[in-house]
């Protein structure tokens, strides 16, 4: 008995410990691919164009609305160096559907010309059970994968026009953690919606993406709102979406919000999904057309 009780121990033990293996190799290769997206980011970043000046100058506010105007100057002080790429590390709660809110930890990276961003976020649930989510646009595709324990597969959403607007939208709606990013330079054009709003248009090849900012009484931004793809039963379907920023302190020389909020704007009211703190902002100035780091 006591010989068959020995045996089962050993069994069970070696069970865990096999699995205790698969989870770490499956992250392992979970933080490679997420390596790579992020080379592959950096180096379309590297190889997009460059400022003509490699700061902000007010003279790029004369031609914007008022309001937009009023958040530039709130947010950036002349000479300003512009942002080719940044990193945002964040900390919160996620809603899953089938688990209510959850706290994640995430690391988004992000580049300005072109755009784009890596978000490779971890979502507790179970102990040493987490999900891994990697949202990203990259070379003008947008991807959503998750994996539960970085092993089995949840989700892999990828290509398609839908998917690439979805996630150019994201981040152009994220630009103000970085927000060199919503200058005209950047590539974003603005429209006067009323006193308080204005619309930024975002263009990357053939997708152009639109959001309506809306300003404090500061001059910052408080609100975001657009229509975004949302799966539904296996369709890409335009929904109401919108966003919240608050906490603004100065990072860098820049005005930035340190807390926010996202969600669907649904039949049956609002649906916050996402809502967290940014821990960490650096920063990775763009090099001036004549050469030079700034």
């Amino acid at each position: 008995m006591k010989g068959s009780m020995k045996a089962g121990a050993v069994l069970a033990g070696g069970i865990a410990a096999s699995a205790a293996g698969a989870v770490a190799i499956g992250r392992a290769i979970w933080r490679r691919e997420t390596e790579r997206a992020v080379e592959r980011l950096d180096a379309a970043a590297r190889a997009g164009p460059s400022p003509r000046t490699g700061r902000f100058s007010p003279d790029e506010l004369t031609a914007l609305p008022p309001c937009a105007a009023r958040y530039f100057e709130f947010a950036l002080a002349p000479g300003q160096p512009l942002i080719r790429r940044a990193r945002v590390a964040q900390e919160g709660d996620f809603l899953l559907p089938a688990a209510g809110w959850r706290p994640f930890a995430a690391v988004e990276h992000f580049s300005v010309r072109p755009p784009g961003f890596v978000w490779d976020a971890t979502i507790g649930m179970a102990p040493l059970v987490p999900v891994h989510v990697r949202d990203s646009y990259v070379d003008g595709e947008g991807r959503t994968s998750g994996k539960a324990a970085a092993l089995v597969p949840l989700v892999d959403q990828h290509g398609g026009r839908e998917m690439a607007s979805a996630s150019l939208l994201r981040h152009l709606a994220e630009s103000p953690w970085f927000p060199t990013a919503l200058l005209p330079s950047a590539g974003v054009s603005w429209a006067p919606r009323d006193d308080h709003t204005a619309r930024a248009t975002l263009a990357d090849g053939s997708v152009t993406v639109w959001a309506d900012f809306s300003f404090g009484s500061d001059g910052e931004v408080i609100g975001v709102a657009a229509l975004r793809y949302r799966t539904v039963d296996g369709r890409q379907v335009p929904t109401p979406w919108s966003g919240r920023f608050w906490d603004y302190e100065r990072v860098h020389g820049m005005m930035v919000p340190r807390r926010g909020e996202v969600g669907w704007v649904l039949p049956e009211g609002r649906q916050p999904y996402w809502r967290g703190r940014v821990t960490e902002l650096d920063y990775e100035p763009a090099p001036a057309e004549h050469g030079g780091r700034v």
